[in-house]
């Protein structure tokens, strides 16, 4: 049992979690997923693929014939953490190969760790497989392997990413994102219905919609209907909503019609969550951000949907410290957070990135004011978040089972994704209780980020 706050860089996925077994004799690929959950769904389609080609898959170092290593490069700190990892993977195995956003990068990548067998770019599936029969010849047993693979699942077995769209049409002068993944390109929505229907039916509780920019679904296919299904993200939020699992949307610019999803909110066909990365309130930062420069409209579009859902979870990620951000911008950032009332922030402290266009913007900010910055708007945040909390005390709400350990299960509610958000505790009479259960619980405490109740 763990409370939060977890790490606070909101661009993490869980990590990754294996449940095979090899059988004797089957050569074994290892696994590293690092990054956001984009990422980890890139992971399970690469494991997904060379399991059907008859690879075993290891959870460890030891039991693997080379080891995949699927990196970040989103921030300097991340492309730091994709080399340790590469690093530790070279030392515990010995055979490499290395994918995800670095890997839009290879001379970066070689120049440090020269002995890597391979690189490919983000999203890359063939050119991977190519360097595993390369390095690991498949060796499949024919009454065992090559029979129609299930997908291969990094996270537990009651929640599941569903990737509804690759790449980004925005141009943030701060992000690499569309340099390393491209521009927008949305999946069939019968495509996309038919792989939540095989996760449903495998069990899975809980669909956590992921994509570069949720909201443009379908935009670069203009929002095609085949097979009954029509790419616009309302449209497949109501077919999604009709499979009768949690439906939690990620990634959701506040475009106008964004307002035709909170209705199913409010009907219960999808959680009443969204997750809208805002960045920033003051509008000149937002212009020199390259982004849409509207925070009072945008303050107007949340008391609208209030209005319409008064359950609805708003998530949010913030960037503070951005080149040019004066103490006024900032105080306007602030007053911003304490109006709009946000109930899950995120925040950055802005880092240059090799290949962004941020880097060349004049006045760039000290890292203690940066530091600063980061810990007032946390502080605020944190307060906001807590004084929420408190408000649930005494409310039935329901919950879905995450862990059972010794100490308590850990559970989270409709307002809370994983890893990123809360948990709710529940601390007696659990024991009967088992991961991907949803349960009634009565509030019986509040924290700053988490609550604890009791079965109802």
């Amino acid at each position: 049992m763990s409370t939060n706050p977890p790490n606070l860089r909101p661009d993490i996925a869980p990590a990754a979690s294996l449940r095979e077994t090899s059988r004797p004799g089957q050569p074994t690929i290892g696994m590293v997923s690092l990054g956001c959950p984009k990422a980890l769904v890139d992971s399970e389609r690469i494991l997904t693929r060379l399991r059907a080609e008859g690879y075993g898959i290891s959870p460890d170092y030891g039991g693997a014939d080379a080891v995949i290593v699927n990196t970040c490069g989103f921030l300097d700190s991340a492309k730091a953490e994709s080399l340790e990892a590469i690093g530790e993977a070279l030392k515990e195995n010995g055979k490499v190969i290395v994918t995800g956003c670095l890997g839009a990068e290879p001379e970066y990548i070689r120049a440090h760790h020269p002995r890597i067998l391979a690189v490919t770019g983000p999203h890359q599936y063939e050119q991977v497989l190519d360097a595993v029969h390369q390095v690991v010849p498949p060796a499949p047993d024919p009454f065992v392997d090559l029979l129609p693979a299930q997908q291969v699942s990094l996270t537990p077995r009651h929640y599941s990413y569903l990737k509804i769209s690759e790449g980004c049409n925005h141009k943030c002068k701060f992000c690499i994102i569309p340099d390393m993944r491209g521009r927008l390109v949305s999946r069939p929505a019968h495509a996309v219905i038919r792989e939540a229907e095989r996760l449903v039916e495998k069990g899975v509780q809980e669909l956590l919609v992921i994509s570069q920019d949720t909201s443009a679904y379908g935009v670069d296919i203009r929002h095609a209907e085949e097979r009954g299904h029509r790419a616009h993200i309302t449209d497949l939020a109501r077919d999604l909503g009709s499979l009768g699992a949690w439906v939690r949307l990620h990634y959701v610019y506040p475009y106008p019609h964004v307002r035709q999803l909170i209705p199913l909110m409010a009907e219960g066909l999808v959680l009443p969550y969204l997750d809208i990365p805002f960045q920033h309130a003051h509008p000149d930062v937002l212009k020199r951000m390259a982004r849409p420069a509207a925070a009072s409209r945008t303050l107007e579009e949340i008391a609208a949907w209030r209005a319409v859902c008064p359950e609805i979870t708003l998530r949010s990620t913030f960037i503070v410290g951005y080149p040019g951000e004066t103490e006024a911008e900032f105080q306007v950032l602030l007053d911003w957070l304490e109006e709009a009332q946000l109930d899950r922030v995120g925040c950055f402290q802005y880092e240059n990135v090799a290949g962004a266009r941020s880097n060349d913007l004049p006045d760039q900010v000290a890292p203690e004011i940066k530091q600063d910055r980061w810990e007032r708007f946390m502080e605020k945040a944190q307060a906001i978040s807590e004084a929420k909390l408190a408000r649930k005390v005494g409310r039935e709400l329901e919950v879905i089972v995450d862990e059972v350990d010794a100490e308590a299960a850990t559970c989270r509610t409709q307002s809370d994704a994983p890893e990123i958000d809360g948990n709710l505790f529940i601390d007696e009479d659990f024991e009967g209780l088992q991961p991907g259960q949803i349960v009634r619980v009565e509030v019986e405490e509040a924290g700053e980020y988490d609550l604890w109740g009791r079965l109802v």
